[in-house]
């Protein structure tokens, strides 16, 4: 699968059922050239117009399936990412 791939896939997680967005960039082990984290941006403040605050870095071993479309991921501590703009 090329990155390309992965960023046309909706990250979902599985522990809130909660959409996280899709994937927008990776990051990888250089001297392995494995995934080690996938960056998933953040909802957008005020609808967008002032940018993202936040970005979603799940680590690859958080994945837990990959589909034709969608990323299923886990992250167990969801609440750290509630109202990440402080509205």
């Amino acid at each position: 699968m090329r990155i390309f791939d992965m960023k046309r896939k909706e990250v979902i997680n599985i522990c809130d059922c909660r959409r996280l967005g899709y994937v927008g960039d990776v990051q990888f082990d250089p001297a392995t050239g494995c995934i080690t984290h996938l960056i998933v941006p953040g909802p957008g403040c005020l609808c967008g117009i002032f940018g993202r605050e936040k970005e979603w870095v799940i680590p690859f071993c958080d994945v837990k399936q990959i589909g034709e479309d969608i990323l299923l991921v886990e992250l167990p501590k969801p609440e750290e990412f509630e109202n990440p703009c402080g509205l």
